[in-house]
């Protein structure tokens, strides 16, 4: 079997409002989204993106966690902590960056998001033979500059099938959190 060297990168935020908005609102069970991660797309390092910190928030970040992700939080002076949306796209753009530019070791990125401000990104690493998948929470919520992405590079996991392999119906312990 393959050693898991993908990288994933989780957009917290895009994630959350497309399952808990979507025609038939779910929620991703975070470690069994963690496993079909890991098993599907060879993914050693998955970091997921919040846009805030919240101390009343503190058991969803343990199990984001526990779950087996790298929780990394946008930084916000003390006086907008929050009081803004948490836009974690030029953090998750900067960090795909800087792991490029460093040479890390490490095949492939896959995102999670639906997103158009990752076009570029997408774009660039598609080029590059960075790129392994786009994973939209909610396809019919995804940003239309999508569509031109080769079908390769770009997964729904708001179908029944995804839905009964990573979801679950309450919130307690879900990427919709």
């Amino acid at each position: 079997m393959q050693k898991p060297d993908n990288i994933a990168f989780v957009d917290g935020q895009n994630v959350y409002m497309s399952t808990t908005t979507a025609d038939k609102p779910w929620f991703i069970d975070l470690v069994r989204f963690r496993v079909y991660l890991k098993q599907k797309y060879k993914i050693g390092k998955a970091y997921y993106f919040l846009g805030f910190t919240r101390e009343e928030h503190r058991e969803l970040y343990d199990q984001i966690q526990e779950a087996g992700f790298i929780l990394e939080f946008k930084e916000h002076s003390s006086a907008m902590l929050g009081k803004k949306k948490g836009n974690v796209d030029t953090d998750i753009v900067f960090a795909v960056m800087k792991k490029l530019y460093r040479n890390e070791a490490f095949s492939k990125i896959v995102l999670v998001s639906g997103d158009g401000d990752y076009k570029m990104l997408v774009d660039f690493l598609i080029e590059e033979n960075r790129f392994e998948k786009i994973l939209f929470p909610d396809q019919k919520r995804a940003s239309s500059l999508y569509k031109k992405i080769d079908l390769k590079y770009r997964a729904d996991l708001n179908t029944e099938p995804m839905r009964k392999k990573i979801g679950r119906q309450k919130e307690k312990g879900s990427l919709g959190n």
